[in-house]
């Protein structure tokens, strides 16, 4: 493990008003002997969208698959509303925090309505029947998501693209206040990637939903974070809103690219222009 940057930590949004239901405590997450998320504390904006971002092999999926509780802190702690994440019932945190992991697995055979449906089992007791609620959870997962028409096609059959939409539905008809998602944007399309995030976007100003996730694509993120957390070498470098953590400087430490900061003409929000080596006003 390299020697940590000094953290340059925003001031936190100051939209932010509802306490904090999602935190992290000195955690440390490891794999065996490798450290890979060393002694984070962070603070989840609840109502808010979060973003996590660094260079490959940061630590940013440990460090969500740790908030998850899939992976048991080496040190330190995961809280979910005061309480350590480790000590609460799988039922009980599956029906507060939804999650879509890095490259999901399906079963074999199933089809696209039989998965999302399976995000409604935190939702069901032992002797509950399928009810008109999880029918509705699942119509609304699939009508968010444009899979509706893909409803009974085999997962197994369907291209990248559309099985990522249809494994963030099954997320959406889990109906958790929180909501985490690790590359959401993967095997996309830019116009689907941006579809996604706007569905993520409206989740959370339409039904309140605390969305924590990991994208690879910076100016992406700058746009859809209300909060954004900067990672390197498993510890956090900056956080805070987009316009105080997009800097030439932190792009620099973090991702090792030289680069101008510009506004984004469509968002006014921090858009990075990598400089490279080659550069052309025009080619012929």
């Amino acid at each position: 493990m390299t020697a940590a940057p000094t953290r340059q930590t925003a001031a936190p949004p100051r939209c932010v008003a509802a306490p904090t239901r999602l935190a992290a405590h000195g955690l440390t997450l490891a794999y065996g002997e490798r450290t890979v998320v060393d002694d984070v504390t962070l603070a989840l904006p609840t109502g808010r969208v979060t973003v996590v971002v660094g260079a490959n092999a940061c630590g940013k999926s440990t460090l969500l698959r740790g908030l998850a509780r899939l992976l048991r802190p080496q040190s330190g702690a995961v809280l979910l509303d005061g309480h350590a994440i480790t000590d609460l019932p799988t039922r009980q945190v599956a029906g507060t925090l939804g999650l879509l992991p890095q490259n999901p697995l399906s079963p074999e055979a199933v089809t696209v309505v039989d998965l999302v449906g399976r995000g409604r089992t935190p939702h069901q007791g032992r002797f509950s029947r399928w009810s008109a609620r999880d029918e509705a959870a699942v119509t609304r997962a699939l009508e968010m998501t444009g899979t509706v028409d893909l409803a009974d096609r085999v997962v197994d059959e369907l291209s990248g693209g559309q099985r990522q939409r249809v494994w963030i539905a099954m997320a959406l008809a889990q109906d958790t206040d929180l909501l985490l998602l690790d590359e959401p944007t993967t095997y996309l399309d830019i116009a689907h990637q941006v579809e996604v995030l706007d569905l993520l976007r409206d989740l959370n100003q339409t039904r309140g939903t605390t969305v924590v996730m990991v994208l690879h694509e910076l100016n992406l993120a700058a746009r859809y974070a209300d909060h954004l957390v900067a990672m390197r070498d498993g510890r956090i470098v900056a956080e805070g809103p987009p316009t105080e953590v997009v800097t030439e400087n932190v792009v620099r430490d973090v991702f090792g690219l030289d680069c101008r900061v510009v506004p984004d003409p469509v968002s006014g929000t921090p858009m990075v222009v990598p400089v490279g080596r080659h550069h052309w006003a025009g080619r012929a």
